[in-house]
């Protein structure tokens, strides 16, 4: 008897449910057009995805081209009590942008358009859905550029980079998103249309754009964004030096922040993960070593080669086989190539991969990368790295079939192993890909009450009633000493 109670609760919930989803998709076609709203179910499982191994289908997707849009869109959810969630091209790698809440997706690739450009003063005000590189192409001519250049730079939406607060190669030397944004329109939960910071980047007061910018979608909906541009470097040189160690490569890097050397750009793949990659992008990579780096130099031209022979020095003197250095840029562009398109030459290894973020010390590289391994080796998997050694942001990538339900488990476990040894090292959960719905039960590994306590203060007063993004950075569980075990449907794991 109480079985059927239930399940005749469950039923009505499920009847009510619909119902409002049907009444709020009526208003959102007539407010948008058909044509730009979907509920079909074929339609919704393309977006039930991103680039992590997390899964979660909204319950309809919008495509609006305007703030005003977008503002009237959230007001209606609001009427329905619908939650929210924002989405840029998809590409994230910590479920950021996936509807844990079911609700309505709101995706910005419609809203694509470089408002402004203003080469004197350095600035371009563009819609959320730009693609980051479209950015530098349209002020290149200038001798400008976008400094932050994530791997995925050619697809990523400028909203997205904005949501996870993303880095690249180049972070070493130039910072992060946030050091790129002057100013922000912001959607609030309510609908109203807010502006924060200022085209000049000085506003007084709080940095509320540093506030929002890493905020993950979780306080407001980013509508247009201003970003600083920078002058390209009067000269650039890069070098790929080749280690028959691993040790010693991630000793090099040790050697180069001790003497007080900050390339532009300082990259590691190992031995493994270069002959995959120069099998696919045959970028001059050499098949046959333990482990390469990837450094850039560039400033004044006097400066560049001083600093380029101060880093050819350490790298020979931590017993680098060879130094090379790009000729043109035909070669330094080959060589970048093959690094940004890395994780694209592993996925011709395995149906899938689980790609990692985790941040430790730069001086405790050559023990990380040698637990990690064996991590790998424990749970069966070659774990390749490839990374931002300067900074310490790791991005072991653990190769699996998703079909097979055991292997998805073992990549989980060894993924939350290899991040828990981070922390244990000094280090951060995150670099730059986010938390999400994928680390938020690990957040008490840094955090504690008070701690929480704190940043949901904050979170409440911008977003009182969780209906942007909920699920996502707060632990779910009861106490956030408490680590959820996931469950097969929210990895993925199919």
């Amino acid at each position: 008897m109480q079985a059927r109670q239930e399940s005749n609760y469950s039923e009505g919930v499920n009847s009510k449910r619909a119902t409002v989803i049907s009444s709020l998709v009526r208003e959102l076609k007539s407010l948008l057009g058909p044509e730009n709203v979907l509920s079909a179910t074929e339609d919704l499982c393309l977006y039930e995805f991103d680039g992590s191994v997390e899964k979660a289908r909204p319950e309809l997707v919008v495509f609006p081209h305007t703030t005003e849009q977008v503002s009237r869109i959230v007001k209606l959810a609001a009427k329905y009590q619908v939650p929210v969630v924002g989405r840029g091209a998809g590409t994230g790698l910590s479920g950021g942008a996936l509807a844990r809440g079911g609700g309505v997706m709101i995706v910005f690739a419609r809203m694509n358009k470089i408002l402004a450009i203003d080469l004197e003063s350095r600035r371009a005000v563009v819609q959320p859905g730009v693609v980051n590189l479209d950015i530098t192409r349209a002020v290149e001519h200038a001798g400008l550029y976008f400094a932050p250049d994530p791997s995925s730079q050619k697809s990523c939406t400028i909203g997205g980079n904005v949501a996870e607060n993303a880095g690249g190669p180049h972070t070493l030397a130039y910072g992060v998103t946030t050091n790129h944004i002057a100013a922000l329109e912001l959607v609030m939960p309510d609908g109203e249309i807010v502006r924060v910071g200022s085209k000049n980047g000085d506003a007084p007061g709080y940095d509320l754009c540093g506030l929002f910018v890493g905020s993950e979608g979780t306080l407001a909906l980013v509508t247009e964004i201003t970003v600083k541009l920078s002058r390209k470097p009067e000269a650039v040189k890069t070098l790929l030096a080749i280690f028959d160690a691993i040790e010693d490569a991630s000793q090099t890097v040790v050697e180069i922040t001790a003497r007080g050397i900050t390339p532009a750009a300082c990259e590691m793949l190992d031995g493994w993960t270069l002959q995959v990659v120069e099998d696919y992008i045959q970028a001059g990579f050499p098949r046959y070593s333990a482990a390469v780096l990837l450094l850039e130099v560039e400033g004044l031209r006097e400066a560049v080669e001083a600093q380029a022979a101060a880093v050819d020095e350490v790298c020979r003197t931590c017993h680098a086989r060879e130094v090379r250095v790009a000729r043109d840029d035909h070669e330094r562009d080959l060589l970048w190539k093959g690094r940004k398109n890395a994780f694209g030459a592993l996925g011709r290894l395995a149906p899938s991969n689980y790609v990692l973020d985790g941040v430790i010390p730069r001086s405790k590289l050559p023990q990380a990368l040698t637990h990690i391994l064996g991590i790998g080796k424990k749970y069966g998997f070659h774990v390749g790295n490839i990374f931002h050694a300067g900074d310490g942001n790791l991005h072991p990538i653990v190769l699996y079939d998703p079909r097979d339900s055991q292997q998805c488990k073992n990549a989980i476990a060894a993924a939350e192993e290899i991040i828990r040894y981070c922390v244990e090292l000094g280090g951060a959960l995150t670099g730059e890909h986010g938390v999400g719905m994928e680390k938020n039960e690990l957040m008490s590994l840094l955090f504690s009450e008070a701690d929480f306590d704190l940043m949901r203060r904050v979170h409440d007063t911008f977003n009182p009633d969780s209906s942007l993004n909920p699920g996502k950075i707060f632990p779910l569980s009861k106490g956030c000493g408490e680590i959820r075990i996931r469950s097969k449907e929210a990895t993925g794991a199919r």
